[in-house]
Order: structure tokens, then C-alpha cells, then sequence
């Protein structure tokens, strides 16, 4: 709990202030899960601070909502070109990635459980970005992440909105599929993979997990 409370902090995620007259917050409650590796096992403990967000009213709270997610059949179709082109495919993560989308709303929530501010208790927090289970989250992260790809050279595909390629002045190619905080990437420049992960932990807070050896339930062997 400790940990996403500092990540919301470090994100520049709130700010704490009065309720303005005519304005209702929304409640928020913490969420335990346990996170398991490939094999079964448990890999960490997990605590996020989520919004109630059932009380949300449109065109108060929130206005559009929809974020496309990659079809399977895409990452499919990925990892045939990768293999037939004896390419790697790697994996990273960004950690709390809704708390990144920028909210065009004024959105209020109550102080989180356990971290009520001595002295400011009738206070309330106005979002800065989204916080999870916000009806409007899973978009203002893509638009983010989608802005972030096509000002930095990706090319986002016509018919996969969460599919971006790159090319350099040799004509080498790096492609990278989203699938909301997590993406993979193949293509035949090592060089280009460094750069985007340096350019990525500059942005986000990123995981880097390597070599994509499990994603949305597949397990993947990468050998010669």
C-alpha cells in the first residue's frame, strides 16, 4: 500500500484541496491481489488504490470512455513474423499505467483509507490523471501512450490501433504491440530496442522483463 501510494505521489497524480461547492467525490477502497510467474508460483503482492468508480456520472464525471487493446490474433500474427524472421521478441511493463493518462474532467475522490491527512480530514483529492476502475482510465492512458508513440517516429497501423511501427534511415524496422500496460516489440535492430527502452524509462516507470517469455496467459520459448 505503502509503495502505490509513493508511485501516485511520484506520478504527480492529485492534489489535495476543499470539495468545491456543487461537486460530489467519488469513494475509493484498496485492492489485494497476488501476482503468479509462468509456473504457478507467487511472484509478489499487490495493493491498488481504485476508484469507486460506479458513482460516476456522465457528462459530469466523464465523457468518452472506449481504449482499443490489441487482438490476439495480431499478437499471433507477430510472433509468426518474428519467428520466421529468427527476430527476438522482447517485453516491458509499465507500472501503473493509468495513472499516467491525463483526465480532461474535474474529478474529485475521497482521501485513500489508511492515509487520511492529520489536520486535513474534510479534504479531498482533485485528479490531475486517472486512477484505476476510473470509467474514463483505459482511454486517457492510450491517448497518452498513443500521443507519446507517434511523437517520438512510430507509425500507428490503420487497421490495428495499438500496433506502431519504425523504421531508420537504413530501413531497419522495429514493431511493438500494446496491450494496455504491457507491450511487446520484435524487429532486426538491437540498437532501435535500446534507444526505445532508454526513451521509455525516461517517460514511465517501466518494467523491463527481457525476452517475452509469457503474455496473456502464453508461454513462449524463444530459441535459434
Amino acid at each position: 500500500m505503502d509503495e502505490e501510494i509513493a508511485s501516485i505521489d511520484r506520478n504527480d497524480t492529485w492534489e489535495l484541496t476543499s470539495l468545491p461547492e456543487g461537486h460530489k467525490s467519488i469513494g475509493v477502497k484498496w485492492v489485494y491481489k497476488t501476482k503468479t510467474n509462468k509456473e504457478g508460483q507467487l511472484e509478489k503482492y499487490k495493493a491498488r488504490l481504485v476508484a469507486k468508480g460506479y458513482k460516476q456520472r456522465q457528462g459530469i464525471d466523464y465523457d468518452k470512455v472506449f481504449a482499443p487493446v490489441a487482438r490476439i490474433e495480431t499478437i499471433r500474427l507477430l510472433t509468426a513474423v518474428a519467428a520466421q524472421n529468427k527476430w527476438k521478441i522482447y517485453q516491458m511493463d509499465v507500472k501503473s499505467a493509468f495513472l499516467n493518462g491525463y483526465l480532461e474532467e474535474e474529478v474529485y475522490i475521497e482521501q485513500p483509507p489508511g492515509y487520511i491527512k492529520q489536520g486535513h480530514e474534510d479534504k479531498v483529492y482533485c485528479l490531475k490523471k486517472a486512477l484505476y476502475r476510473l470509467k474514463q482510465a483505459p482511454r486517457a492512458w492510450n491517448t497518452r501512450i498513443d500521443e507519446y508513440f507517434q511523437k517520438n517516429g512510430f507509425i500507428k497501423s490503420p487497421y490495428e490501433h495499438t500496433l506502431y511501427t519504425k523504421k531508420n534511415e537504413d530501413g531497419d524496422i522495429m514493431i511493438v504491440c500494446l496491450y494496455v500496460d504491457g507491450m511487446i516489440f520484435t524487429g532486426n535492430n538491437l540498437g532501435m530496442f535500446h534507444d526505445f527502452k532508454k526513451a521509455m524509462t525516461k517517460e514511465f516507470e517501466m518494467t523491463d522483463i527481457g525476452e517475452m517469455s509469457y503474455f496473456l496467459g502464453v508461454e513462449v520459448k524463444q530459441t535459434e
